[in-house]
């Protein structure tokens, strides 16, 4: 039995467990730099862009592990941004009759981000302009506002690739 496997129950994890890591995304994709320093509209739809990158992010960190407890972690971490998506649209009043098309393209969207941020992999220009597309799609922001967004994400990833899978999955989101 894997480590990770030990520490999760023998596989047996929940969704209560994941719920510190998901609570840690939000987090860092709501601090207030992003907005400020970085440019990105400080509006729904930018706190969602951006939260969804942090998310891919850490769901591509969690899809390198070869671990079982791991996969079954992320699947669950995905649920839990699904709940919270969720939930977040019929707050702001969508009805039941569209909140699954707002889902779909929710979660295409997220899709999106872990190709795009896969694809640019070790390459920072590819990474540069994956972030001008996902977070600023629709509002370009100054060159200086899209470094330190990029960086920031850059920064993130790599913190990410240096925390220990059985911490990341305790809830231990390293800061960008």
């Amino acid at each position: 039995m894997s480590f990770l496997s030990r520490i999760l129950g023998g596989g047996r994890i929940d969704r209560a467990q994941m719920l510190p890591l998901y609570q840690g995304i939000v987090a860092i994709g709501r601090e207030p730099a992003w907005y400020r320093d970085g440019q990105v509209p400080d509006t729904i739809d930018g706190r969602f862009d951006l939260i969804a990158a942090v998310m891919a992010l850490t769901l591509l960190r969690l899809e390198r592990e070869d671990d079982g407890a791991t996969w079954r972690a992320a699947t669950l971490l995905t649920e839990l941004f699904i709940d919270d998506m969720d939930g977040s649209l019929r707050q702001l009043g969508i009805g039941d009759l569209v909140v699954g098309k707002h889902m779909g393209k929710m979660m295409g969207a997220l899709g999106g981000r872990i190709g795009a941020f896969r694809d640019a992999a070790d390459d920072e220009p590819a990474f540069r302009e994956a972030v001008r597309r996902n977070v600023f799609h629709e509002a370009p922001p100054s060159e200086d506002a899209l470094g330190f967004v990029s960086d920031r994400l850059l920064a993130y990833r790599a913190a990410l690739a240096r925390t220990d899978s059985a911490a990341l999955l305790e809830g231990k989101v390293p800061s960008p």
